[in-house]
């Protein structure tokens, strides 16, 4: 049988995800990126056992451990107190109850091992400087148009080009970035810059009245990655990133305790993101094609799942594909799989804002007792277990449930 050919538009940890679950299962792979080099912005990001779960099933989870952070716990921790909980602990606990470890990870060591992996399996897969602005398709092919004028056409198409993309505008039609009134600053700290107290395999998730920030180590505990988030905010339109100033940041996070005032004086640059996502769609296929990750779900980063879902839904597709024939049929099926998972995970997440930033944190007294409510075990047990035990390369590919058409 000839081997079937499918276009992935966007090379970044989806696309790439991608090309590597349909390049296991035997299919011929193009990955068109619009940049002119693959390149990943310098933040870190969050791994849990289901995401390293998928990327075993992708044979990159060696090389991305040797890479990254093996978190030993996560904690809660007061804005202004700095009175911390454990959230969970991790670690070898980790591994003993979901099979695999929790990772903090520098997110360019991901989308390097996801590229390389690409190469091996097919090196001529990857083509950059290929700018999308149309997708037609027929009952036998799918086909991509370039800026240059360049054409590609392929049995299926897959839009990995994130939350500002044009694959899920050409097949659904337009609608908004939405932005969600929460702004994100982000730094990358030299571990060996800070006072030694700072150099833990933890996670800290600091909650507060209006706002929270996360940190934690990357690279092997060389770097420390800062995200601070801020309700309250106004963005109009594109660029949805700027760069900001350490004092402008400071200014924004005044009050909070004095490890976030020390981090901030010794972050080398610091850059101002707008949160963005999109509306619920009733189906992420149309034909020969079809979306994964911000491209269809674009999430909150609140429950550490955008990328790690990501690459579930590589794995799920790429599982899919190969199981049927028919292209459109393994694409809806593939749809009815992932989607109603995805955007309770979604959901999940715009849920703990009113955790993360509830009024109640800013009283000491209704603080202790709204955090150690919200973070009792049971609770915790609910938020993350279905997400921790979930396994894409396992999922049962005919167990087809419905989601609504809007958020609710």
């Amino acid at each position: 049988m000839r081997t079937r050919k499918i276009l992935i538009a966007g090379g970044g940890i989806g696309g790439l995800a991608t090309a590597i679950s349909l390049l296991r299962h035997g299919f011929d792979v193009e990955v068109y990126e619009q940049a002119a080099e693959l390149r990943e912005f310098g933040a870190g990001i969050q791994i849990s056992p289901n995401g390293n779960r998928a990327l075993d099933a992708l044979g990159v989870f060696e090389p991305l451990a040797r890479l990254a952070t093996n978190a030993d716990s996560k904690e809660i921790r007061l804005w202004n107190s700095g009175k911390t909980w454990t959230l969970f602990d991790l670690g070898d606990a980790a591994v003993r109850k979901y099979g695999y470890p929790y990772l903090t990870v520098f997110r360019p060591d991901l989308l390097r091992v996801l590229a390389d992996e690409v190469r091996r399996l097919q090196p001529d897969a990857i083509r950059v400087g290929a700018r999308c602005v149309g997708v037609t398709q027929d009952a036998r092919s799918v086909t991509l148009d370039f800026e240059d004028g360049r054409r590609a056409s392929g049995d299926a198409l897959v839009g990995a080009d994130g939350v500002h993309t044009r694959i899920r505008r050409a097949l659904f039609g337009p609608d908004d970035v939405l932005f969600s009134g929460m702004v994100a600053w982000r730094a990358l700290i030299p571990m060996d810059a800070l006072p030694a107290r700072f150099a833990r395999s933890v996670a800290v998730n600091w909650v507060g009245p209006g706002g929270h920030l996360v940190h934690y180590p990357v690279q092997a505990g060389r770097m420390m990655n800062f995200v601070g988030t801020l309700e309250g905010n106004t963005w109009t339109s594109a660029p949805w990133s700027t760069p900001a100033t350490r004092d402008e940041c400071a200014a924004a996070f005044a009050g909070w305790h004095e490890d976030i005032q020390t981090m901030l004086a010794h972050a080398p640059s610091v850059t101002k993101w707008a949160l963005c996502g999109r509306a619920f769609l009733d189906t992420w296929s149309r034909g020969r094609a079809t979306l994964v990750g911000d491209a269809c779900h674009p999430t909150l980063p609140f429950l550490a799942q955008g990328a790690v879902s990501t690459i579930e839904d590589a794995v799920v597709l790429g599982r899919c594909l190969a199981a049927d024939d028919d292209v459109a049929a393994a694409l809806t099926r593939y749809d009815a799989v992932r989607r109603p998972h995805a955007y309770r995970m979604v959901r999940g997440a715009a849920d703990n804002t009113s955790r993360f930033h509830n009024p109640a944190l800013a009283d000491p007294a209704e603080a202790e007792a709204f955090v150690s409510r919200e973070w009792q075990s049971q609770a915790i047990s609910d938020r993350y277990d279905w997400l921790f035990t979930y396994d894409a390369a396992r999922v049962d590919l005919d167990a087809a449930d419905r989601v609504p058409s809007i958020a609710t």
